[in-house]
């Protein structure tokens, strides 16, 4: 039997700062001490209200510094923890939680309406304090293999799929990572991403086992994230890369001074692209950039920054396997391109209530990712594409990944997102949608003509589309299937 306690930063000086929460009119500093404080009192109230070890508490929230109390409190009552995507249509989230099984919801007042009935539901605006129980907690001992928390799938591909993950992996992801990416307590890490999307959970936990401070946003908002990196000292960007596109790009860039204190500019959830990588390396000077290559079920993270020889980290590498786990490409031409299928303490032990889905990914212990990844000769690892996103034009594989790099090669084009579309004749057809930089701008059929004379002809996009912006989605991902609806609203496919 375990406990979660000492690995999600019990250990640390009390009176050091663990986040900065900027929600609120003012800057509010939130020690080790008032952390434990508040888990230990969540935990408490649970227990009160009569919430089991194994039970589901489901969490509705923008990021707020409540929201790790919450998770970590849950944790220590051996409950599950279920951080619900909030920006999920209100129908749909309120099946998600029904799903889910939880007996109680901690949510903001905007989704409360969303809580289906017989789910107890505890307010963070209204009432949260006086659920609040102070006193010393005893960590519920739980079984290494017991479920500890219950993120889920984006669902891209059909309803979210609530994700297994157990105890003794989580604490072993935690400790693994914060050793991998090389963490310092001295360490100022700025969080802007969503806390229940598993790239800021990881963010979060890795920065209570360093010892490090974490400034949390509520949500993203370039110019917000851009003074809030001079106003804090910060050290650590996080995020995915159309964030820091937006950041790069914001007139409240802070200056060269401010800048050459950031150490490490770390990107997960979606390839970063060669002008971004570019962009960054000049902006912050004295920043290792890092892409963190990761799936909520696989561990959650595979790969780390640093080769075992001492090798530099090429650009566009995703990483070097972790210590601890084991990987293989399978259904590639060669031995080093294919499916990453991978296996480590921290792997998912399934799916909640989906059998049949879980059967297709978890197999013997190994997770298959469906994502197409590459190896180089010494070792280092690229993403390529999703095995889903890659379309089959004329009879040739197209990545969308490569066509989007290519675009945002042209000195006119800020960023790109390319999605396939039916077509008679090719059976699928790249199509683009394209931000451009202020100056000059290239029409549709100049566009076209580049990607031809700098690319294969057949992965050409078969229309381009201005826009002044991508849509997001809750992950602060381009949403792919917003620029499918939009497409099919205002074109059809030459």
């Amino acid at each position: 039997m375990i406990s979660n306690a000492g690995a999600l930063g019990w250990d640390v000086d009390e009176a050091r700062v663990a986040m900065v929460d900027l929600r609120g009119p003012e800057p509010l500093d939130v020690t080790y001490g008032d952390l434990k404080r508040r888990s230990q009192a969540v935990a408490r109230g649970l227990v009160a209200r009569g919430v089991r070890p194994g039970e589901r508490v489901a969490l509705a929230a923008f990021n707020r510094a409540d929201f790790p109390a919450v998770l970590l409190g849950t944790l220590l009552a051996g409950a599950i923890a279920a951080p619900l995507n909030v920006k999920l249509p209100a129908k749909t989230l309120s099946e998600v939680i029904a799903a889910s099984g939880a007996r109680l919801a901690f949510v903001e007042t905007a989704f409360a309406g969303a809580i289906p009935a017989g789910v107890e539901v505890i307010d963070f605006d209204r009432g949260f304090e006086d659920f609040l129980d102070f006193g010393d907690f005893e960590p519920v001992a739980v079984a290494p293999d017991a479920i500890s928390m219950q993120p889920y799938t984006s669902g891209s591909t059909g309803a979210p799929k609530g994700v297994l993950l157990t105890h003794g992996g989580q604490i072993w992801a935690a400790g693994t990572l914060v050793e991998a990416r090389r963490l310092r307590a001295d360490d100022r890490a700025i969080l802007a991403a969503p806390m229940y999307h598993k790239n800021a959970i990881v963010a979060l936990k890795t920065a209570l086992v360093s010892g490090s401070a974490m400034i949390v946003m509520p949500r993203f908002e370039a110019g917000a994230y851009a003074r809030a990196i001079a106003d804090h000292g910060v050290t650590m960007l996080t995020g995915v890369p159309t964030m820091m596109r937006l950041l790069l790009d914001h007139p409240e860039l802070p200056d060269a001074a401010t800048r050459a204190k950031v150490r490490v500019v770390s990107m997960g959830s979606s390839p970063a692209s060669e002008r971004l990588l570019g962009d960054l390396a000049s902006a912050f000077p004295n920043a290792e950039i890092h892409l963190n290559y990761g799936t909520t079920e696989g561990g959650p993270i595979m790969f780390g920054w640093y080769h075992p020889d001492g090798r530099p980290q090429p650009n566009h590498s995703i990483g070097y396997p972790i210590e601890g786990c084991e990987w293989r490409l399978e259904g590639g031409a060669t031995a080093d391109e294919g499916e990453l299928w991978v296996k480590n303490p921290g792997v998912a032990k399934g799916y909640q209530n989906r059998p049949e889905a879980a059967a297709e990914r978890f197999i013997d212990g190994w997770y298959r990712t469906g994502d197409r990844l590459r190896r180089d000769a010494e070792g280092w690892f690229y993403f390529v594409s999703r095995i889903d996103d890659m379309m089959v034009t004329g009879g040739e594989n197209v990545f969308p990944q490569e066509v989007e790099g290519l675009l945002e090669r042209h000195p006119a084009v800020r960023q790109a997102a390319v999605i396939a579309v039916p077509n008679e004749t090719k059976g699928e057809v790249p199509v683009a949608f394209v931000v451009l930089r202020p100056g000059p701008a290239p029409d549709e059929a100049a566009l076209k003509a580049y990607a031809i004379a700098n690319g294969p002809a057949y992965a050409h996009p078969r229309r381009v589309l201005f826009v002044d912006s991508l849509p997001l989605n809750g992950a602060n991902k381009i949403d792919k299937s917003a620029l499918k609806e939009l497409f099919s609203k205002e074109t059809t496919p030459r």
